[in-house]
């Protein structure tokens, strides 16, 4: 296969935790500011409709590196461990002559959030790794390389990891191989209140308006939530810079998104999991000079599910047979091609607790549907009512519409709608009392985690 332009693009592939899309600047929805990805958002594509399929950090990371919907791939919760045997989007560019590597959270390697990662296949295919499985303190962090002992830092840790992302364009050109980057930052997720100072001063909690949707909002969290976002624009900038000294920019297909989105109040519920547009819709912009053009907002509906064939087709890779996403890269071109109607969503085992009940729905250019087994839930037109607050469920033409949707997605996924026992059971996915995998950290790690902690806690009382 050839790649769209003729020759092989270098690739940067950027991605937050629980960033929603109307939380940068350029959406007009909040008070976010973004400058970087906001200037980013006019030099290529930006989808308004990208999707996260499946709304939970390690389901829809599976479905971003293999192109498979989660029944496919098997990681229908999280903190499990995924499979050797599935294709990803590392394996299939390393056959095709890239280097790759990965950078910052990955969080498909078992229930041992600490866990390393040992160089082989569950690595999927990246050579380079700087890497951890899952880490939620970012004042205080470590990753891995290619030995067990975990390589600690204090700052902030986005900080941290860009600088390794920097440090690994600096090398491009002494290789003559394309590369494959993955940069996948930790925050936006909570905790919300270790944004950096500097960003957190950036934003007056009694001064900003709540989305219209919220719920007694605590608008500390919110802003707070908005300050990792200015602070992840700013190393998004850095990248941006790098790519410039480095000579990389017109060679370098650069895609920026996040796994899923944050509730945040909104339908006076939080965190993800949910159909509604703060949890489910996503950033992602594409930028490849010369090739993709600039200032398009594409309003078909993307699904992440689609973004690993479609890279694969703009880098003349082969798309192993076993991936389930559509190669979109028209989409990105803007040239002759079918756009999607529409796009699935899905909650198939509890992730919280208390979680919502397993439900499946679907995303069009205009509207939201999403119904439990046996009974409809929500419906919006998203055109209309852009903050989701007239449920037009009860519209039973309108949504026959989108139930005809919903079934061809059920009926070409091999979806059954079986409940998160079925489905644990059918799968060997070990859950606790309240249908959870269950989760550890590893007490070695975590000790030298708080010792340091309170070694920085310390200090800082000492400097007042």
């Amino acid at each position: 296969m050839k790649s769209i332009s003729g020759k092989q693009p270098n690739v940067l592939f950027v991605f937050a935790d629980q960033l929603r899309g109307s939380s940068l600047g350029h959406a007009g929805q909040e008070p976010v500011i973004t400058p970087s990805i906001d200037k980013f958002a006019t030099q290529g594509v930006r989808f308004s409709r990208a999707v996260a399929n499946f709304p939970l950090c390690c389901p829809m990371r599976a479905s971003l590196i293999t192109g498979q919907h989660p029944l496919k791939h098997g990681m229908l919760a999280n903190d499990l461990l995924l499979r050797e045997d599935v294709p990803s989007i590392a394996k299939s560019l390393s056959a095709a002559g890239y280097r790759t590597g990965y950078v910052g959270k990955w969080h498909l390697d078992g229930p041992d959030r600490a866990a390393f990662t040992p160089p082989g296949p569950r690595r999927q295919g990246f050579d380079f790794w700087a890497a951890n499985n899952c880490n939620h303190n970012y004042r205080v962090f470590y990753h891995y390389e290619d030995s067990p002992e975990p390589i600690w830092g204090e700052g902030y840790e986005p900080d941290d990891q860009t600088d390794i992302a920097l440090d690994y364009l600096s090398t491009a050109s002494a290789d003559p191989r394309p590369f494959c980057l993955f940069v996948s930052w930790e925050p936006p997720h909570c905790p919300y209140e270790q944004a950096p100072e500097r960003f957190k001063a950036m934003y007056d909690p009694d001064a900003i308006p709540p989305r219209p949707n919220c719920v007694n909002p605590d608008m500390r969290k919110i802003t707070d939530y908005y300050a990792h976002v200015s602070a992840l624009d700013y190393n998004f900038g850095r990248l941006l810079d790098g790519l410039n000294r480095y000579g990389l920019t017109d060679d370098t297909l650069v895609v920026f998104t996040s796994d899923h989105g944050d509730m945040l109040y909104s339908q006076n519920r939080g965190w993800k999991c949910k159909p509604w547009a703060e949890s489910v819709i996503v950033p992602f912009i594409a930028r490849w000079p010369g090739v993709i053009p600039e200032g398009v907002v594409e309003d078909a509906p993307f699904g992440l599910v689609n973004a690993m064939p479609t890279l694969l087709a703009m880098c003349g890779a082969d798309i192993p047979s076993e991936v389930e996403g559509e190669p979109l890269p028209h989409l990105l071109t803007q040239t002759h091609g079918a756009r999607p109607e529409s796009t699935p969503i899905y909650l198939y085992m509890k992730a919280t607790h208390p979680s919502p009940e397993a439900w499946r729905g679907v995303v069009t250019r205009t509207h939201t549907y999403a119904r439990f087994k046996d009974e409809p839930w929500v419906l919006y037109d998203d055109a209309a009512d852009p903050y989701q607050m007239n449920n037009l469920v009860n519209d039973a033409s309108l949504r026959q519409s989108m139930e005809e949707h919903l079934v061809g997605w059920l009926e070409r996924m091999g979806d059954d709608f079986a409940s998160d026992m079925e489905l644990a059971d059918r799968y060997g996915i070990e859950v606790n009392e309240h249908g959870l995998p269950s989760y550890f950290y590893d007490k070695k790690v975590m000790d030298e985690m708080w010792r340091r902690v309170a070694a920085k806690d310390l200090e800082a009382a000492a400097d007042k």
